[in-house]
C-alpha cells in the first residue's frame, strides 16, 4: 500500500519521443559523472570550514559521513537497476511510496542540486579571488563576493554558473566527455597536493585531537563537533545520486549504473581521507578553520607558492566539473517532474538535435546564479544537505520496502544485508540531519511548506497519474 496515495508503475514508459532523453552514456562516463561531483568543493573548500568545527577530527567527520554515504549508495545502486529511469530518489519514491511523498523528495532534490552547485560556484569564486588577490591584483570587493561578506554581488559565481548551464545544453555526452577531462586534472592536482604536503606531516598538530568533542553542540554561537563538521562535510560526498539521475541515458544501465555508483563513492572516499589526513597533519586547524581554499592556503603556508598555484589554477579548471554534474542532475529532476505533470509539461521539451531538456536547463542556471550571487558556501552547504539527508532517508527505506513488496522483481545489483544496509542509511542521515544548525532546519522546513502549497494548487490536479486515473474511471 502506497504511504501517499498514486503509485508509479515501475515499467512506466518515459513518454513520445519529444519527452525521452537519448541513451549515450557509458560507464567510464558514469564513473567521471560520480567523481566530478563528489571530489570538488568538499575537499577543496569545506575542509577548512570542517577543521573549524571539529579540529584535526575532521578526518573523523569526513569517515562518518563517507560511511553513511557508502550505505545510501547501495541502496541507490539497487534501486537504480531496478528502477532503470530519470529522476533517482524522486522517481523510486513515485513507484514505491506514493506521489506527495515524491513530490516532497523532487522538491528536495531541486533545493539539494541547486544549492549544490552555488555552492561549488561561491567555492570557486574564493579560489579565483585568492590566485588573483596572490598575484597583486585587487579588483573590486563588491564584485567578488556577496552581501555576507561585504560585497554586493558574486559575479565569478554567477559567470560559471550560467557558463555551465550554456554547456550543458549543447549536448549530454559532449558534457560527460568534457567532464572526464576536468576530472583527470582535478585527481592529478591533489595527487600533487598529498605528495608535497605530506612529508610535512607533524602528530603535534593532531592534537588535540577532537577540542570540540564528537556530538554536536553551540559553542562561541556555532555548532561545533565531530558531528557538526560531518553534517556539513556531507556535502562533500554526494554527487553518485546524480549517477542515478543518468539512468534513461545510460547506454547499459544495469551494468554501468552500478559501476558508476559505488566505482566514483569507492575512489572518491579514498581521495578524501588522503586529503584531509595530509592537511590536517601538516597545518594547524586554527590556520587552515574557515579558510575558503584551505589547500592552496596551506602550501603557501609550507612554504609551496608556485604549487599553491598549480592547485588553485586546478581547483579553477576542476571544480566547473561538480557544478556540470549538479546542475546536470538539477535538471533531470525538474525533467522527470515535469514529464510527470508535476510541473508545466513545456519544461519537458528535448532539443531534436542534441537530446538535452534545453529550457529546464536554462532555468535550473538562472536559478543557480541568482543563489550564487548573493549567499555564502556554508550557508548554501548546510541547506543542501538538509535536502540530500531526506531523499536518501526516502531511497534507504525504498529499498527496503520494494525487498518485500515485489521480491521477484528483476535486480541486476542486489545490495548485500539490504535491511542492516538500509536502516544504517536512515538512522546515520536522521543523526546528520539533527546535527544541522536549527536554522538551516528551519528554512528548509520553509521550503517544503512552500513547495507543498504549489503541489496541492498546482500539481496534484495535473499529474499524468492524475489523468490515467480520470480517463480509466471515464
Amino acid at each position: 500500500m502506497a504511504i501517499s496515495g498514486r503509485l508509479k508503475p515501475i515499467e512506466h514508459d518515459a513518454g513520445k519521443d519529444e519527452h525521452r532523453l537519448k541513451p549515450t552514456l557509458s560507464w567510464p562516463h558514469l564513473i567521471a559523472l560520480g567523481v566530478g561531483a563528489i571530489v570538488g568543493t568538499g575537499i577543496y573548500t569545506l575542509t577548512g570550514v570542517g577543521a573549524d568545527r571539529a579540529g584535526p577530527a575532521v578526518i573523523i567527520a569526513f569517515a562518518i559521513a563517507g560511511a553513511v554515504c557508502a550505505c545510501a549508495a547501495l541502496a541507490y545502486a539497487e534501486l537504480a537497476t531496478a528502477i532503470p529511469a530519470a529522476g533517482s530518489a524522486y522517481t523510486y519514491t513515485y513507484s514505491v511510496l506514493g506521489e506527495t511523498t515524491a513530490w516532497i523528495i523532487g522538491w528536495s532534490l531541486i533545493l539539494e542540486y541547486s544549492l549544490a552547485c552555488s555552492g561549488v560556484a561561491v567555492g570557486w569564486s574564493g579560489y579565483l579571488v585568492g590566485l588573483i588577490e596572490s598575484a597583486g591584483f585587487h579588483p573590486p570587493q563588491w564584485l567578488l563576493a556577496g552581501p555576507d561578506a561585504g560585497g554586493l554581488i558574486n559575479l565569478p559565481a554567477v559567470l560559471v554558473s550560467m557558463g555551465i548551464a550554456a554547456m550543458l545544453m549543447a549536448g549530454t555526452r559532449e558534457s560527460a566527455t568534457v567532464n572526464i577531462v576536468l576530472v583527470i586534472i582535478k585527481l592529478v592536482a591533489l595527487g600533487i597536493f598529498v605528495a608535497v604536503v605530506f612529508p610535512a606531516f607533524d602528530p603535534a598538530n593532531l592534537h588535540p585531537f577532537m577540542p570540540y568533542g564528537f556530538a554536536s553542540h553551540f559553542e562561541a554561537g556555532e555548532k561545533r563537533g565531530v558531528m557538526a563538521a560531518a553534517a556539513i562535510v556531507f556535502f562533500a560526498f554526494y554527487g553518485f545520486d546524480a549517477v542515478a539521475t543518468s539512468a534513461e541515458e545510460a547506454r547499459n544501465p544495469g551494468r554501468d549504473l552500478k559501476i558508476g555508483i559505488i566505482g566514483s563513492m569507492v575512489l572518491s572516499t579514498t581521495i578524501y581521507i588522503l586529503v584531509a589526513i595530509a592537511a590536517v597533519g601538516a597545518v594547524s586547524y586554527t590556520v587552515l578553520g574557515g579558510s575558503p581554499e584551505p589547500l592552496a592556503l596551506a602550501l603557501r603556508e609550507l612554504g609551496h607558492p608556485v604549487t599553491s598555484w598549480l592547485v588553485a589554477g586546478a581547483a579553477l579548471v576542476a571544480l566547473p566539473s561538480v557544478i556540470l554534474v549538479m546542475m546536470y542532475g538539477q535538471s533531470r529532476i525538474f525533467f522527470v517532474m515535469a514529464r510527470d505533470g508535476l510541473l508545466p509539461r513545456r519544461l519537458a521539451a528535448v532539443s531534436r538535435r542534441t537530446g538535452t531538456p534545453v529550457s529546464v536547463t536554462m532555468l535550473t542556471g538562472v536559478f543557480v546564479s541568482l543563489i550564487a550571487a548573493f549567499f555564502n558556501v556554508g550557508e548554501i552547504a548546510e541547506l543542501a544537505n538538509a535536502g540530500t539527508l531526506l531523499a536518501f532517508i526516502s531511497v534507504g527505506a525504498c529499498m527496503m520496502i520494494l525487498r518485500r513488496r515485489s521480491p521477484d522483481l528483476q535486480r541486476i545489483f542486489r545490495c548485500p544485508a539490504p535491511y542492516f544496509v538500509g536502516t544504517a542509511a536512515i538512522i546515520g542521515c536522521l543523526y546528520l540531519l539533527i546535527s544541522l544548525p536549527e536554522k538551516t532546519l528551519a528554512r528548509f522546513v520553509i521550503w517544503n511548506a512552500f513547495g507543498l502549497v504549489v503541489y496541492f494548487l498546482y500539481g496534484r490536479s495535473r499529474s499524468a497519474l492524475a489523468s490515467h486515473i480520470v480517463d480509466a474511471a471515464a
